[in-house]
């Protein structure tokens, strides 16, 4: 599988100001033709990032047989933190509104301006530090044993030392039964990191002039790319992503989505199979203390 990583860490040389990227994107012209509503069509090239709230946008010119579109998008090095998503979108003027997507690139390119290596995968960073002994507000949560926090350029998770036998019993050191307890609790924990990140993504969206909600670049977007399709699974991921915007913003039963966030999350976590497993793993142990 293509990783779709630009690394631009140093891109041969240290004192880069400027990159210069061209692209190239095939639109399947018979989708385009199919309706006489859409007008105006063009192609466009965006690259953002969350973190600094930089968008630059280029738009690419079509070859002779209107499948090929080509341009370069440049943007400045000073604009940009860490990754920016690169996307490309298909826009026309659909029913007498402008600016309308109506085609977007599967899955983002990531553009990323610190490694040197072109990785798309980056895991969550993980801290083990004592709640009481550390800032004022992890001590206001010292009976909490862990917390996600999701403000950053990505997540972290924070263990609470304090909690004795908490690291060991998920590192699965100790007996039998404890490394299946150490499997199911880091399976909790899995779970609570991926509905920590999907509320915080989809609280962190940008909306267009005409209220269609656009996927945040990073790791939200790839979270929300994750977790919808279990959301929402009979809908386009647009689909979901808007219906589900449309209920958090009010205007629906933003309740009633809970437990298929919950689902999606557990499902991510692979809660269903640690949890058959640890059932499995007591009743053999049980035989075996007694046969």
């Amino acid at each position: 599988m293509i990783e779709q990583v630009v690394a631009l860490g140093r891109a041969e040389r240290n004192d880069w100001h400027t990159a210069r990227i061209v692209l190239t994107a095939t639109v399947p012209d018979r989708e385009v033709a199919r309706t006489s509503d859409w007008t105006d069509i063009a192609v466009v090239a965006v690259l953002a990032e969350g973190a600094t709230s930089t968008r630059t946008v280029a738009r690419l010119r079509p070859d002779a047989s209107s499948k090929e579109w080509t341009g370069a998008l440049e943007f400045e090095r000073d604009d940009h933190l860490d990754r920016a998503s690169l996307f490309v979108h298909v826009v026309a003027t659909v029913n007498g509104v402008a600016g309308r997507i109506i085609g977007s690139s599967d899955r983002e390119w990531i553009v990323d301006l610190t490694s040197d290596n072109p990785i798309r995968e980056r895991e969550i960073e993980v801290n083990t530090v004592s709640f009481a002994r550390s800032t004022e507000w992890l001590a206001s949560l010292r009976d909490t044993p862990w917390i996600v926090e999701t403000s950053g350029n990505m997540p972290v998770l924070r263990m609470n030392s304090d909690f004795d036998g908490l690291v060991a019993l998920i590192e699965g050191q100790g007996s039998k039964t404890e490394q299946m307890l150490g499997r199911m609790l880091l399976a909790q924990v899995c779970a609570d990191v991926w509905t920590s990140v999907f509320h915080t993504a989809i609280g962190d969206l940008e909306i267009e002039d005409d209220g269609t909600p656009l996927f945040p670049p990073d790791w939200r977007g790839a979270v929300l790319r994750e977790m919808l399709p279990d959301i929402f699974p009979r809908r386009s991921i647009q689909d979901a992503l808007r219906e589900v915007h449309t209920r958090r913003a009010g205007h629906g039963n933003w309740a009633d989505l809970q437990p298929r966030i919950q689902y999606a999350a557990a499902r991510r976590a692979e809660i269903p199979t640690t949890l058959a497993a640890t059932v499995r793993g007591i009743a053999e142990l049980d035989q075996e203390i007694h046969p």
